[in-house]
């Protein structure tokens, strides 16, 4: 009985973990339509108390790259292209 019981779990746990990578993998990585750019990059600079250069810069990197990282910083590794475009002088150029 405990042994179904755990395997069970195990299972389930499973499901759940596969389930989560997805939604992950799904938010970050996937190509995002221009269309999904303005709502993911209002939230990516709604803490910063420089709105329109943040959103500016995010919305060209977005439209570049088809990709915004989550959460309102850092993350920045999800999207490659997102991390990796660097201003002249060698700085981030997304936020």
């Amino acid at each position: 009985m405990a042994a179904s019981r755990s395997s069970l779990f195990l299972i389930l746990s499973l499901f759940l973990l596969i389930a989560l990578s997805n939604v992950a993998e799904g938010y970050g990585n996937a190509k995002l339509r221009p269309s999904d750019c303005k709502p993911r990059c209002t939230y990516r600079c709604s803490a910063t108390s420089h709105k329109k250069p943040c959103m500016f810069f995010c919305l060209k990197c977005c439209a570049k790259c088809l990709c915004v990282p989550p959460g309102t910083y850092g993350n920045k590794q999800v999207c490659p292209c997102y991390n990796n475009w660097k201003t002249k002088e060698g700085g981030p150029k997304c936020p």
